[in-house]
């Protein structure tokens, strides 16, 4: 098994058992700079996983690759408690 995997294994069960999580994300196009910000995880499939965030007042949804994670792009805080 790869660490991709276990990543995809790890994100997976957070989706089914506690979609509730904090994010660390910078962008720099388009823009996003998000510091311990709650999200929900609402999708898992096979590349890619999505995310809502409402730090501006509304849902916004989006899409990260597993890669994200392991290139530290996106950290999910709870994973860390794995």
């Amino acid at each position: 098994m790869t660490i991709l995997d276990d990543i995809k294994i790890k994100i997976k069960k957070l989706y089914e058992t506690n979609p509730e999580i904090h994010i660390n994300y910078i962008s720099s196009f388009p823009k996003i700079y998000l510091t311990d910000e709650p999200a929900k995880i609402v999708g898992v499939y096979k590349n890619v996983f999505i995310l809502e965030e409402y730090t501006k007042g509304h849902a916004q949804k989006h899409t990260f690759q597993y890669t994200d994670v392991f290139t530290k792009q996106l950290q999910i805080t709870e994973l860390d408690q794995y």
